[in-house]
């Protein structure tokens, strides 16, 4: 294998070349499904590399995208790709500070959006120096329409060249010391997770991947769009997750299988069963959190499908995952996963001490990785590059423990990090926001369990001297700074937060329940006396 095999460009014209004819894209966001061969992909990647050339994108160059899942956002991002300019996908779910950040920090040139987010960006656009033009996905007032454009330029993708460890995309992360953080990751690790995917999924050539998790998610970029290049199947891309199309789409389409977040397979659980729950193709499911057991025991033999979990995060697409075909373990992450080829590193996993001195199994401690698939660093960060990565290590600030047996098993995160929806939700980003209400002095977020195994944020809020607060306006508050995934479901008001002696918040009490705070307010709403779990 040669190096220049491994950019996203070479990866995918290798796949063109042995799957001209096969399907390789099906759109499931419409009633007349549509679909594109290999070669139709590749020509209209082609196109908007041609396009995004002709409107001056260079190498290196960050483009900002605030667009819903659609074959549009694939063209246009692996056009991108083909002349080794960067992704830096957001959220389409923020709001304006939260967008304008991710512009301004990336130093992003170029911005492609849905019409819907037209206005938003006219505000980004005034503030944001280096932004140079915004295009949108179809006709928006006051911007170019990209597919008209690059439909009617057509051409090949320019000459580039590429190197693997170029980078593709600028994944940022919730910050927990402070802002978000852009994970720097390359043409080589996505290639890499490309190949490897198959291989751990036991997907085959023709095999159909599922994809209704966003595309401003690494699951869907690398696990999901990487993944069936590398198999050289077809990817099967929803809008979203829809619990009423899910199975629908499933069946039409002939998907073999799935990537998911928790709180999807709870919610088709608990539709009601019928005669045609195994009727479907679905092989294999893949997703983290780990499921409980009850509930993925209950799953699988309803729907005759395999669940495996697993681990990974922005920093590195390699980690942990259980074996297909080995007989799994309640609440395991599993164990090391690697790249089928033995001529790359096998992946490392260890828990170690705060000394970076790995403890003996069943002790919990820091979780931390090397694998052949690590981001390069963060992104204009070195001091927090230099914290994540150390020795060839990347150390995840979760905390876990080993078996005997070699699998390992998640405690908790370290970084305090509340899991919602399937997004990573930074605790201290929800608090700023809160800290900032006239009537609010402190404030401290945790995330209580949730019915769809994710977690629910809780808000614990101080009043200043003399004043009241009002549950009600607090979520207002955040329903107007945040988007909505991190709006906390549940408002706490407390005389004052446990603290250390060097004044640190004890979330850790919190979380426990020994803490007997106020009363708990659940969407404005009186719902549970203090030391309820959600």
């Amino acid at each position: 294998m040669t190096p220049h095999s491994l950019t996203v460009r070479a990866f995918l014209e290798n796949a063109v070349e042995r799957n001209a004819s096969e399907t390789y894209l099906i759109w499931a966001g419409t009633e007349a499904s549509e679909q594109q061969t290999y070669e139709q992909f590749n020509a209209s990647v082609d196109a908007a590399a041609a396009y995004w050339h002709h409107i001056g994108v260079r190498k290196g160059d960050r483009v900002a995208f605030m667009a819903d899942n659609s074959p549009r956002f694939l063209h246009a991002w692996l056009g991108l790709a083909k002349i080794g300019a960067v992704l830096v996908a957001i959220n389409t779910g923020f709001k304006f500070a939260e967008a304008q950040y991710l512009v301004t920090h990336s130093e992003a040139r170029f911005a492609l959006i849905d019409p819907a987010h037209g206005e938003l960006f006219h505000r980004i656009g005034e503030n944001a120096p280096e932004l140079h033009s915004t295009l949108a996905l179809g006709e928006a007032e006051g911007y170019d329409d990209f597919v008209a454009g690059a439909t009617q330029l057509g051409g090949r993708a320019p000459s580039v060249d590429l190197d693997p460890d170029d980078l593709i995309s600028l994944i940022y992360t919730s910050g927990t010391t402070g802002r978000p953080k852009g994970v720097m990751q390359s043409h080589h690790n996505y290639v890499m997770t490309g190949q490897a995917f198959p291989h751990w999924m036991d997907i085959h050539r023709g095999d159909r991947i599922y994809a209704c998790l966003p595309l401003f998610h690494i699951n869907s970029q690398a696990y999901s769009t990487m993944g069936a290049i590398g198999a050289e199947g077809a990817i099967v891309l929803a809008p979203r997750f829809s619990a009423s199309r899910f199975w629908p789409d499933v069946r039409e389409h002939g998907v073999t299988m799935f990537n998911m977040i928790g709180a999807m397979t709870v919610i088709l659980s608990k539709k009601e069963p019928g005669p045609d729950d195994r009727d479907h193709s679905v092989r294999v499911a893949y997703g983290v959190p780990a499921l409980p057991h009850a509930v993925r025991t209950e799953i699988e033999q309803r729907f005759g499908i395999a669940c495996i979990s697993g681990f990974g995060m922005s920093e590195t697409t390699y980690g942990l995952l259980e074996p297909v075909h080995e007989p799994r373990h309640p609440d395991s992450m599993g164990v090391p996963r690697s790249h089928p080829d033995p001529a790359y590193p096998a992946t490392e996993v260890k828990v170690v001490d705060a000394d970076g001195v790995e403890v003996p199994r069943g002790e919990i401690g820091e979780l931390v990785v090397r694998n052949a698939a690590m981001m390069l660093g963060y992104f204009k960060d070195p001091e927090k590059t230099a914290e994540a990565l150390r020795d060839g290590w990347l150390y995840t600030g979760d905390s876990a423990w080993q078996a005997e047996d070699d699998y390992f098993y998640f405690v908790d995160r370290k970084k305090d990090i509340v899991r919602r929806r399937g997004e990573n939700v930074s605790s201290l980003e929800v608090e700023m926001v809160v800290n900032t209400h006239p009537t609010v002095q402190e404030s401290a977020v945790i995330g209580v369990p949730s019915e769809l195994t994710d977690e629910e944020l809780c808000v614990f809020v101080v009043a200043r001297d003399g004043q009241t607060v009002d549950p009600t306006t607090i979520i207002a508050w955040c329903d107007e700074n945040l988007a909505a995934f991190k709006v906390p479901r549940y408002v706490e008001i407390v005389e004052a937060l446990p603290k250390t002696p060097t004044a640190k918040i004890e979330k850790h009490r919190l979380r426990s329940g020994d803490y007997r705070a106020g009363e708990r307010f659940d969407g404005g709403v009186r719902s549970t006396k203090a030391g309820a779990r959600g």
